[in-house]
């Protein structure tokens, strides 16, 4: 299994490794899909892409985490979900922003 960004991360407890992985494979491919979303409809929030692929914000908000740590992704502002707390908007990073 590949460390954190590249694969779920985990803390020092054999729980927590053996929890990483077993979502390692299904990780991957949300991963993927979140980024083909994010290149799609730039400007969104990580609870917002979760409802659009209809999985659990549980299961994006670490693969955004993931996507953000590799540059892949960046900030691109602040919004409000539903209740009206502060979220961030994410979009693909530029070939620039990448190579930073």
């Amino acid at each position: 299994m590949t460390g954190y960004p590249n694969g779920p991360g985990f803390k020092e407890s054999e729980t927590s490794r053996e929890a990483a992985q077993a979502v390692a494979l299904r990780a991957s491919a949300l991963r993927d899909r979140v980024y083909v979303y994010i290149v799609a409809h730039p400007g969104r929030s990580a609870d917002t892409i979760a409802e659009a692929l209809g999985e659990s914000p549980w299961a994006i908000r670490p693969r955004v985490s993931e996507l953000r740590k590799t540059g892949m992704i960046v900030n691109d502002g602040r919004g409000r979900n539903p209740s009206g707390m502060s979220v961030h908007l994410w979009r693909a990073a530029t070939y620039a922003e990448m190579k930073g």
